[in-house]
C-alpha cells in the first residue's frame, strides 16, 4: 500500500509524535520518561478529550490516536514519528515508513483460533476454503495463501470471538495476549502467525528533510531502551 507523499514540514514547525491510545500508551510511559520526553499530563491520564498535546520539548508535540491509525498518520505525514504495533505494520505494509527500533513493549501475537470442538488431538480440519473473521484481512489472506487455502474475509473491528458461535465464520484471526478471552468464548488458539511488539516508526521523507531532529529523537529512544537493559 502506497501513501501519498507528505507535505514537507517547515523547519520551525514542531515535530509530531503519534502515540496509540490504551494499554500500549500505559506501557510506553516509563520509556518516554527515560527518554526525557514528558507529554502534557492530559495525554497520559486518558481523561482529556483533546487529541494534540505539547511536551516539555517545544520542538515536539504529541497526538493520541487509535493504535490502528498511528501508521497511517506517519505514512501520510500527519506525524513524523510514532509508536506502532508490528501487527499494524504487517497489515498495511506502508513503504513510506521506516521502523528503526523495537521498543519491546506490548508483547502479544497474531493468531488463528477455532472452536474447541473443531480441534481433535491438537489438529484442525484441513480445507481449501475457509471463512475468517478478522480485522487483519491482508495478514490473514497472506497466511492462508501460503498454505494453499482461499480465505473469505469477514471484516470485523471487535468481538471477533462471537463470529464462530454465530456462524459468521469458522475461524478468527486476532491479537492474543493471555488467551483468556478465547477460552471464555469456547475458542482455542491453533496457529501463531506472528509475534508482536511495538516499534518506533518514522516517515521516510521527514527523515530526509529533518534528519538532525528526527535522528536525535531516535537516539533518545535508543538510550531509553539501553537503560532498560542495564
Amino acid at each position: 500500500m502506497t501513501a501519498a507523499s507528505p507535505t514537507p514540514s517547515t523547519d520551525d514547525a514542531p515535530l509530531v509524535l503519534a502515540l496509540p491510545k490504551g494499554r500500549i500508551l500505559k506501557a510506553l510511559k516509563p520509556v518516554l520518561s527515560r527518554a526525557g520526553l514528558m507529554p502534557d499530563p492530559g495525554c497520559l491520564d486518558g481523561d482529556s478529550r483533546a487529541l494534540r498535546f505539547p511536551t516539555n520539548d517545544p520542538r515536539l508535540d504529541v497526538v493520541r490516536v487509535r493504535s490502528f491509525d498511528v501508521a497511517t498518520f506517519v505514512a501520510y505525514g500527519g506525524a513524523q514519528i510514532g509508536v506502532c504495533g508490528a501487527d499494524v505494520l504487517m497489515e498495511f505494509d506502508y513503504p513510506d515508513i521506516y521502523a528503526p527500533l523495537d521498543l519491546g513493549i506490548g508483547a502479544c501475537r497474531v493468531s488463528v483460533a477455532r472452536p474447541v470442538s473443531d480441534v481433535v488431538d491438537g489438529h484442525a480440519p484441513a480445507s481449501s476454503q475457509i471463512r475468517v473473521a478478522t480485522k487483519y484481512p491482508a495478514i490473514t489472506r497472506r497466511h492462508f495463501a501460503t498454505r494453499g487455502v482461499n480465505a473469505e474475509i469477514v471484516h470485523l473491528n471487535g468481538a471477533m470471538e462471537l463470529a464462530p458461535t454465530l456462524d459468521l465464520a469458522s475461524v478468527i484471526v486476532d491479537l492474543v495476549d493471555t488467551g483468556s478471552t478465547l477460552r471464555a468464548n469456547g475458542l482455542r488458539e491453533t496457529e501463531v502467525i506472528a509475534h508482536v511488539t511495538s516499534r518506533l516508526i518514522v516517515n521516510r521523507v521527514a527523515l530526509k528533510t529533518r534528519p538532525e531532529e528526527i535522528g536525535a529523537l531516535i537516539e533518545r529512544f535508543r538510550s531509553a531502551l539501553q537503560e532498560t537493559v542495564a
